[in-house]
Formats: C-alpha cells, sequence, structure tokens
C-alpha cells in the first residue's frame, strides 16, 4: 500500500522533471520505506539549483540560502530540497563551502552512513549506488567513506551512528567503534544545542537502553556532561532524562521546559507523589515521576480525578466572607489562610464547603 506522503512526494519529483531536471527522494524516508517501517520526514534531492526550484514552486523559500536547501510546502507536507552537492570546506565542524554538481553519485557520497543512501525515483524505485540495502539486511552502520575523516568534519556524526543504531537497532560496524573511541573528545567543540537534538532521538526511542549502553561503552558520555546513566531511570518522556541527570543546565531548554524540570526534580527528592504534589505540580509532571519513582500512572491519575479543587480560585468562600468573619482589615495575612484553607481542602481535612470553611476559621483564627 502507498501512502498519501509517498504519492505526494513522487508528485513533487514529477513537477520538477517536467522542468527537465533530475530528481529524487533521499535518506531516511527510503530506508524507512525499504524497511517496512513509517516514515515522517521527506528530503529530495535535485541538480536543479535554488534558483530553479523558486521559479518552479511559487511558495518554496530559501531559509539557508548558504548551503542552498530550500524549503517547500506543497499539499501540507513539509520538504527540504537540496541540490547536488560537494562539500569541500568545513568550519566549526559545518560545511561553509559547497560546490553544485550534476553527479548524483557525487552527492550521494558525500553523506553519512551506507544505510542512508538509499534513493527513490518519480516512479517510485529505488536505486542503490553505494549498495545501501546490504548494511540494512545485515543491520550494521557503516561510514560512507572514511569514519575518522567524517567524524573530525563533523563530530555531530558520532552521535548520529549512535542514533541510528539505537532507532534501528543496528550494530555499529568496528572501524565505526573505534574512530567513535578515537575522535569522542570532538564532541566537546559542539554545541549543547546540537548535541541536545540528536540525545533526545535517543531518549525518546522506544530502545533508548541500547542507546544509553551504546553511548556508556563507547564512553562518550563523559564527553558529552552527561554524568547518572548508570543509575537512570527509563521514562517515556525525555524530559524525565534530562531530571535525572547532573548537567548543571549546560543543555539549553525551553523557559517552560525547565520549570518542568525543577518541578520533577522537587518531587523526586520528596520520594513520594500524594494529592498535594498533583496539585501543585499537574498531572503532566507527576505522570513523568511516576515512571521514575515506580507509580503507576493510573494511581496518579485517580489521586488528580479525587482532587476537590484545582486552584485557589475554587475555593467556596470569598475574601469578603473572611473579612466578615474576622473583623479585619485586608492584609497579607489574608493570603496565608488562604494558603492554609487550600492545602487543608486539598489533604482531604476539609470539605470545600461554605459552612464547613467558615467554621474552620472561626474556631482557628
Amino acid at each position: 500500500m502507498v501512502s498519501n506522503m509517498l504519492k505526494t512526494s513522487l508528485e513533487v519529483l514529477k513537477i520538477i522533471e517536467k522542468r527537465g531536471y533530475e530528481c529524487y527522494i533521499v535518506g531516511g524516508f527510503v530506508r524507512d520505506y525499504y524497511m517496512n517501517k513509517e516514515a515522517f520526514d521527506v528530503d529530495i534531492c535535485t541538480n536543479a539549483k535554488p534558483k530553479d526550484l523558486l521559479e518552479i514552486f511559487s511558495n518554496a523559500s530559501l531559509p539557508k540560502e548558504k548551503y542552498g536547501a530550500v524549503t517547500l510546502f506543497y499539499k501540507s507536507i513539509r520538504y527540504e530540497i537540496t541540490t547536488f552537492r560537494k562539500e569541500l570546506t568545513y568550519e566549526n565542524r559545518k560545511p561553509i563551502e559547497i560546490e553544485y554538481t550534476d553527479n548524483f553519485k557525487e552527492d550521494i557520497s558525500r553523506r553519512d552512513f551506507y544505510v542512508n543512501t538509499l534513493c527513490m525515483n518519480s516512479n517510485g524505485d529505488i536505486i542503490d549506488l553505494l549498495d545501501g540495502k546490504k548494511d540494512i539486511d545485515n543491520k550494521i552502520i557503516r561510514v560512507v567513506g572514511d569514519p575518522n575523516k567524517k567524524f573530525n568534519e563533523d563530530p555531530l556524526r558520532i552521535l548520529r551512528a549512535i542514533r541510528f543504531a539505537t532507532q534501528l537497532n543496528f550494530s555499529l560496524d568496528e572501524s565505526v567503534v573505534l574512530n567513535i573511541k578515537n575522535n569522542a573528545e570532538l564532541l566537546r567543540t559542539l554545541s549543547y544545542q546540537r548535541k541536545m537534538g540528536e540525545l533526545n532521538k535517543i531518549f525518546v526511542n522506544k530502545n533508548v537502553k541500547y542507546g544509553l549502553d551504546l553511548l556508556k561503552r563507547l564512553e562518550v558520555d563523559k564527553y558529552l556532561d552527561l554524568y547518572g546513566l548508570d543509575n537512570i531511570k527509563i521514562t517515556t518522556n525525555v524530559l524525565g532524562f534530562w531530571s535525572q541527570l547532573d548537567i548543571n543546565n549546560l543543555y539549553l531548554y525551553s523557559s517552560l521546559d525547565l520549570k518542568s524540570i525543577q518541578s520533577i526534580r522537587e518531587i523526586i527528592r520528596l520520594n513520594k507523589i500524594t494529592k498535594r504534589e498533583v496539585y501543585v505540580y499537574g498531572l503532566y509532571v507527576c505522570s513523568i515521576v511516576a515512571e521514575i519513582l515506580g507509580v503507576s500512572k493510573k494511581y496518579v491519575t485517580k489521586l488528580e480525578k479525587s482532587l476537590s479543587i484545582h486552584s485557589i480560585k475554587d475555593i467556596n468562600i470569598t475574601s469578603d466572607e473572611i473579612l466578615n468573619i474576622l473583623n479585619k482589615e485586608p492584609g497579607n495575612w489574608l493570603r496565608e489562610l488562604y494558603k492554609d484553607i487550600e492545602y487543608k481542602i486539598v489533604d482531604s481535612k476539609l470539605k470545600n464547603n461554605n459552612n464547613e470553611i467558615k467554621k474552620y476559621i472561626m474556631n482557628n483564627y
């Protein structure tokens, strides 16, 4: 059965071909198609230059002009289309000089691993110029060309090798293992943002245990400033992993993610999840902690459903009523009183009932 994404992608190829250019679907999409796995990202390469693609597709854009990568949205699917090229010069681990070429095989040969060298033409036929199918069939990750040179050009390929081995459950070729160990220190030259992108893909994969084992066995964890991998508890949420690692906030999170990570760590220190934690930190954060502490998610959901209030606004008494009961003027004391009532209700020590709350106030304040 041909997926809608594949049909649409072949349409894009045919549109480019009608203008007299050569083009192919490349990379992970074709690899996953060959393995009968669902894929979501489609990359296309062509001998059409970026300016040609901008003429063919009126809604195409060129966000990475330096690298000649055109972005296209066609029938709600995003495509990145690159022109056949050779990467001539690297600086700070990124290609800063490229040269366009009409030689399709030359373009394929610059790719990182043989498993990613499969291509597909507009008829849906898989083209295997570098024998990538053999590596897929043998479940092995090998570098295209000299591993030492490729890892020195861009050390991120070290993490990509581990990531692909994790995602595909493949072994690493002996030459890849040797050159990862020899070049692992180069990972320190990469930005934490680039490293985090690859690590996140490892952490969220269902085969993450294998990925963590590779990070430790290849001794790259110390060059990634990842400490505590031996004691990490597997979670289905990537924030659960980062919360357990002692990384001194070297990796950059969004403000929202950082807040969640801090909350997760606070609950881990408490080593318990009660109504109070669910109320204060929310179901999302507590569900992540539940995996780490070995608590049933159903139990956490049950706690959340049993809450009689979900915020201070739900408390069944007004500040005016409290002021009248105590015959006092507003002040900071009112905030403290509300907090006391709030947690008494959350902990099921006081019903969220107007009369009950009034009695409590009169007897205790």
